[in-house]
């Protein structure tokens, strides 16, 4: 049965509507007709070679590879003009080149005797497995760039057009639904031509989302068995405001849909107006939003959408992807970048957080039963001090371009956030010698998300510069939830009266060394908790760059009264949910608009 007959079974009966969740990639709405892109994986023939002809095998794998990366290049110099993320293409010619890749491919070949597909597509396989191998959702997604990689190159070998980031629409704009988009193919689209995105893997930061946001197109990722549920030409809804496709709408939703879409883009563009405007409380006490990153390319996107700085650089992403470490001058260029981009406003480059059982081919560390407790973040740095010491340099010398400060990850004793300020004064020291310009004072800051940094803030405010408090880690170790466990989701709540409590300790231990306190998990991001915030006293908060517009607003709607009468309220509470309903029944009517109708509860939405 072919795409065009999936429905005619039902007869004279009425198509189904289903509504499909996912997540919000690329905010927006879209209404129109699926266009099925077809990423069926073609088999890799596993040809055995004879040993004379492995020359002829490479041979083919390295023109293979020279087309590869000329077609990327091509692909980036045009969507140039459209997007400055095109820049993330490059990425991927370097993947593509990439030495390792090669020297993988060529041990198959001549050890193993596969043919250059099979070796090709095998080296993919191992290399992708080996980043899922771990619980770390942000890894996982970074294992998807292993598998663009291997079909650019067998699409090249094979001489498939549509490896080579060609994407065929129909006549009139659509929707595009498929398993994944590869940034080749998303940097080609426009949203003259492609009115939404729907994939079936995928996060908000896969560079399918982040494409899709620097484009302005909707987007909805990690939609479970979407192809199997979306036939060609089906009408949809995407909602990429909370995540939703709808199947086979009816008119009264297509009606809805309508008149949501048009008071989203009013209100998001009267928001995206006023993203120079200084966040204040109703009563016009300021805070500052600034904005998380992972990427450096998305710091252009936190600016767009009002960020005060970038209060979170994650930088693991520059040990991804590879089987070597990066080096200080690829590290320096790429924190150079952001902090030029993001000058005079401050950044905040966070040292790596990542686990030994992931980052095995980098850092030669055994796994661990308990990764999440294991050796990670600036456990491992401090086990491999050259490695760290590398990575500190190159921040040291980013300094000379803008406003810098270095903060640690997962620390949970005093002793470490003293051996690494003593590897930053080293590393400070062998900048000086070699010449090279730096500020004249960088301030070093404690990530605190172990409860028993939380408990001992005090201490750490008087050794550390300013406190960062990592909500997301911080419920993880306190409540004993795995943060990436679905199942669990219910139990890992930044309302929880424990969590207010350990946060409540480390703003007044802030206050009481005169060391700022900075929120930058996902509590920040949510309007409601980032009311009860600043009601906790809370003057800085840092979040995904899209959720800026909505809590400055919100923020611009309370006074600070209002928030420290509730935060007052909340410790009362003596369950997550009594603390949640009491916000939300308390400031859910003044920002109902900025708030996901799905997740309010129904009595509170019949009054509004």
């Amino acid at each position: 049965m072919g795409d065009d007959d999936k429905h005619e079974s039902f007869g004279s009966e009425p198509p189904i509507t289903r509504d499909l969740r996912g997540l919000a990639g690329s905010a927006g709405f879209a209404i129109g007709n699926a266009i099925i892109v077809d990423q069926g994986r073609s088999g890799v023939v596993r040809r055995r070679i004879h040993k004379h002809t492995a020359d002829d095998e490479m041979a083919r794998f390295d023109r293979a590879v020279e087309e590869a990366a000329r077609s990327l290049r091509e692909v980036a110099e045009r969507a140039r003009p459209r997007i400055a993320e095109a820049s993330i293409l490059q990425a991927y010619v370097m993947m593509v080149e990439d030495e390792t890749l090669r020297e993988d491919v060529e041990r198959r070949v001549r050890i193993d005797l596969q043919c250059a597909e099979w070796a090709i597509r095998s080296s993919v396989v191992d290399m992708g497995e080996q980043l899922r191998g771990g619980n770390d959702p942000y890894l996982a997604e970074r294992s998807h760039d292993f598998e663009f990689v291997g079909d650019r190159i067998l699409g090249a070998l094979t001489v498939n057009i549509r490896s080579l980031g060609v994407i065929t629409l129909g006549q009139e704009p659509g929707i595009i639904v498929a398993r994944d988009l590869s940034p080749a193919e998303t940097a080609t689209l426009t949203k003259e031509r492609v009115l939404g995105i729907a994939t079936e893997i995928g996060t908000r930061t896969s560079h399918t989302a982040i494409l899709a946001r620097a484009l302005e197109i909707p987007a909805v990722v990690g939609v479970k068995n979407l192809r199997q549920q979306v036939a060609h030409g089906d009408r949809l809804i995407v909602d990429g405001v909370h995540g939703k496709i709808t199947v086979l709408p009816s008119d009264a939703q297509l009606t809805d849909a309508s008149e949501r879409s048009k008071r989203y883009y009013a209100m998001a563009s009267g928001l995206r107006a006023a993203r120079d405007k200084q966040a204040t409380t109703k009563c016009g006490v300021p805070v500052t939003l600034k904005g998380n990153i992972e990427l450096s390319l998305e710091a252009s996107i936190a600016l767009d959408h009002g960020a005060r700085g970038i209060g979170l650089y994650r930088t693991e992403f520059l040990y991804v992807d590879r089987h070597d470490l990066p080096s200080e001058e690829e590290q320096y260029t790429t924190y150079r970048q952001v902090v030029e981009t993001v000058a005079p406003l401050p950044v905040t480059l966070r040292t790596f957080d990542i686990g030994g059982d992931k980052f095995a081919s980098v850092f030669q560390v055994p796994p661990d039963m308990n990764p999440a407790l294991g050796l990670r973040a600036v456990r491992l740095g401090l086990e491999r001090p050259h490695v760290f010491k590398v990575q500190l340099r190159a921040m040291v010398r980013a300094s000379a371009h803008g406003s810098v400060r270095i903060m640690v990850p997962m620390v949970a004793s005093l002793n470490e956030l003293r051996a690494v300020r003593k590897l930053l004064n080293e590393s400070i020291a062998e900048v000086d010698a070699a010449g090279q310009a730096r500020a004249e004072y960088i301030q070093l800051g404690a990530m605190i998300e172990v409860p028993a940094a939380a408990i001992l803030a005090e201490e750490f405010a008087r050794e550390a510069e300013f406190l960062s408090i990592g909500t997301n880690d911080l419920v993880q170790y306190t409540m004993a939830v795995d943060r990436s466990s679905r199942d669990l989701t219910h139990l890992a709540s930044y309302y929880d009266p424990a969590i207010l409590r350990l946060i409540k300790n480390v703003i007044q231990a802030g206050s009481f060394r005169q060391r700022p306190v900075i929120v930058c998990g996902a509590m920040a991001s949510d309007p409601l908790a980032a009311i009860l915030l600043v009601g906790m006293g809370l003057r800085e908060l840092s979040m995904e760059a899209n959720a800026i517009p909505e809590v400055k607003e919100a923020l611009s709607r309370v006074t600070l009264e209002e928030a420290k009468d509730a935060a007052a309220t909340a410790f009362e509470g003596s369950t997550a949910d009594e603390v949640q309903d009491g916000v939300v029944t308390r400031f859910a009517p003044l920002i109902a608009d900025l708030l996901d109708p799905d997740e309010l509860p129904s009595s509170l939405l019949r009054g509004l």
